[in-house]
């Protein structure tokens, strides 16, 4: 079988398992599971299978005309290089465990056929993004993905915060998917093609007219679809859905299709020095202010979004620079561990019983309840941290190496300004990173207080995905010298100063964090009750609840809502923490900015509706009504009356016309 056909399958087997569990669902339950997993897996191996024939070398490109347009055509067209084998590889594998895991995370779940279908069909339509030659057919799976979305984030549909969470999301993604459409027809004018071959080939040749007008718009639909400032907000709330589905977005599907997307077409951003400006502010924001706002959640799935917002920002950092290796090299290795640390942050919720790690807090023994979660989480925190020899140090070692290249004058693709912006930045929020890694661990892992509650022993489902996605968390970073075919043959090795420079901060980050931990338990020794702290502080009880359901375990609920003194981060952030904890309130501003005059102008509208038009139509119905008052009072049913008045009308007539007459001989 061709390569071609092979990468055809790779999408198409989990969109038929997806079109399959949702026709027999309901009529035949024993197939839901394995309509779920088995094309995903088969899909898995296909993507391998591709990647290993491409391997890393000449582009694989093929097409043929999906519909005769008149104009710009549309082609159905595979467009395969090293990104795109490797990226494919990373989708198959997330989604193949998040499908097992959900298996026994869900298992009682009355809605897991939909769920599993709608996984499968999320998973197919990245996958479409990732092989798709032609931009409108990648167009498709990008919305594809945005409509998952929207009902995998809503999935537990009677909390108020599962269903604000997913129409937020499906708004705001919207909200830049508008200016992306526009840029999307915008550079296919001036190139004359919807094809990333004929882009590139314009772009090469100077033929695009707009360059920072295309690419401007372009980053907009980026902006929304991979979480970066100021269309990052939410991501965070996006937690109200299960804990797989937060595994699938932030490492593989969704939120890196934006990256990807850039990637893949860096070249259009590259022709304009003012988009990656523009790309380069937008990525050392996200990547502070993500770090400040992670350092001051209390829900340990909230502290991973905004962990992804800033991991993100690394990749958009990249690209800004206009060094597309290092950022999906970086893509690949977070993929790795972020699905990781959310798969085992399920298990954690599962074991105590909420999301609060000011509860987790005042437990203890957790880490010997689940030992499986514990080392995974662990080995997952330092990846993220990049502590070497850890995957998350190689790929975040190349960001930076970038960043210092193009500061320094090394590299000329990308404007000076670009480059120091990133590299500070970038820094700044290592040192971020491992100070908000290093407050999960200890507060999930070194409670003090009673031992938490002893549910037995975690499935095997949930734990085995956990070991295999420990290993690219561990090793992945040390392929990078085997992998520079695959990168446009770009080196990727980290150099000195970068390498202690990330490293030093990183470790300057996890030990103030730590003495600032040990400090507050020594000055408070107190110990408190056993009780889930609402991670939101406009939250109610249902989000814990809804945690609660989804680990099939009886929820605490919101006993005690007092913080822990003994959080480090409220030490380390001072006055910041509580408008970093809502999200330095970019939310209340969009609601003042936006929300507000909507409903404004819609109370207008509805006041003009009610008032004005209803008047019109009660008034229209009010004059009938009265003529026909009228009319009615004049049938007497007297026919002396009826003659008398036809004969005054005919005198009249006949008046009328003598007048008439004697006028126009006259004149």
């Amino acid at each position: 079988m061709t390569t071609t056909t092979l990468a055809a399958l790779v999408p198409l087997l989990p969109f038929l398992g997806a079109a399959a569990g949702l026709l027999t669902g309901r009529t035949a339950p024993g197939f839901v599971r394995p309509l779920a997993i088995v094309p995903t897996v088969a899909s898995a191996v296909l993507a391998v299978v591709v990647a290993v024939r491409q391997g890393g070398g000449e582009t694989l490109d093929a097409a043929t005309q999906l519909t005769p347009t008149g104009s710009v055509p549309i082609d159905l067209a595979l467009h395969i290089d090293g990104f795109a084998a490797l990226v494919a590889v990373l989708v198959g594998l997330v989604a193949c465990c998040v499908q097992i895991y959900s298996t026994a995370y869900l298992r009682d779940d009355p809605r897991y056929p939909s769920y599993a279908a709608l996984v499968s069909l999320f998973t197919a339509a990245m996958l479409l993004v990732v092989y798709s030659g032609d931009l409108m057919v990648l167009l498709i799976g990008w919305e594809i993905m945005g409509i998952c979305s929207y009902f995998l984030v809503g999935h537990y549909w009677e909390t108020p915060e599962a269903r604000a969470a997913s129409l937020k999301a499906f708004l705001v993604t919207k909200l830049g998917d508008v200016p992306f459409l526009i840029g999307l027809f915008a550079l296919a004018t001036d190139a004359g093609t919807f094809r990333i071959t004929g882009i590139l080939d314009a772009v090469a040749e100077g033929r695009l007219d707009h360059p920072t007008l295309v690419a401007l718009l372009l980053l907009a639909g980026v902006a929304g679809k991979s979480a970066q400032f100021p269309l990052h907000t939410w991501l965070p709330d996006a937690m109200a859905g299960p804990t797989p589905v937060s595994a699938l977005i932030h490492a593989a599907t969704m939120v890196a299709a934006g990256i990807y997307f850039v990637a893949r077409l860096l070249p259009v951003f590259a022709a304009s020095a003012a988009a990656l400006i523009v790309l380069a502010v937008m990525a050392a924001v996200t990547m502070v202010g993500s770090g400040l706002a992670a350092l001051a959640q209390d829900d340990i799935k909230r502290v991973l979004a905004y962990s992804t917002i800033g991991q993100l920002g690394y990749m958009a950092g990249a690209l800004a620079v206009a060094d597309r290796g290092a950022a999906v090299f970086h893509l690949l290795s977070h993929g790795a561990f972020k699905a990781l640390l959310f798969l085992a942050a399920g298990v954690v919720i599962h074991a105590a019983g909420t999301n609060s790690l000011a509860a987790m807090s005042r437990m203890g023994a957790l880490p010997r309840r689940i030992p499986d979660a514990y080392w995974t989480m662990t080995i997952a925190l330092l990846a993220l941290v990049a502590i070497p020899p850890f995957a998350g140090f190689f790929s975040k070692e190349a960001v930076l190496v970038a960043a210092e290249h193009t500061a320094l004058g090394d590299s000329t693709a990308a404007p000076t300004a670009a480059g120091w912006t990133i590299l500070i930045a970038g820094l700044l929020a290592a040192l971020l990173t491992a100070a908000y890694a290093t407050r999960l661990w200890l507060l999930a892992f070194r409670g003090h207080g009673a031992d938490a509650p002893d549910h037995g022993r975690e499935p095997r489902a949930m734990t085995g995905v956990l070991w295999v996605l420990a290993i690219p968390s561990l090793g992945f970073g040390l392929t990078y010298g085997y992998l520079d075919d695959w990168f446009d043959s770009h080196p990727l090795a980290p150099t000195l100063v970068t390498a202690v420079l990330g490293t030093g901060t990183a470790l300057t980050g996890a030990v103030v964090t730590y003495a600032a931990w040990r400090t507050l338990r020594a000055r408070d020794g107190a110990r408190f009750p056993l009780g889930a702290t609402v991670a939101h502080p406009d939250a109610s009880p249902s989000a814990v609840e809804a945690e609660a359901v989804e680990a099939h375990i009886p929820a605490y609920g919101s006993i005690s809502s007092a913080p822990d003194p003994t959080d480090p981060g409220r030490l380390l952030l001072g006055p910041l923490h509580a408008p970093a904890a809502s999200g330095f309130h970019l939310d209340a501003v969009y609601h003042a900015l936006f929300v507000r005059p909507v409903l404004a102008a819609a109370e207008l509208v509805r006041f003009l509706d009610r008032e004005v038009v209803d008047t019109y139509v009660r008034g229209a119905g009010t004059g009938t009504r009265w003529l026909g008052t009228l009319v009615r009072r004049a049938q007497t049913g007297n026919l002396q009356t009826y003659v008398s008045v036809l004969l005054a009308g005919t005198v009249v007539l006949a008046v009328a016309a003598v007048v008439l007459s004697h006028v126009n001989a006259g004149s």
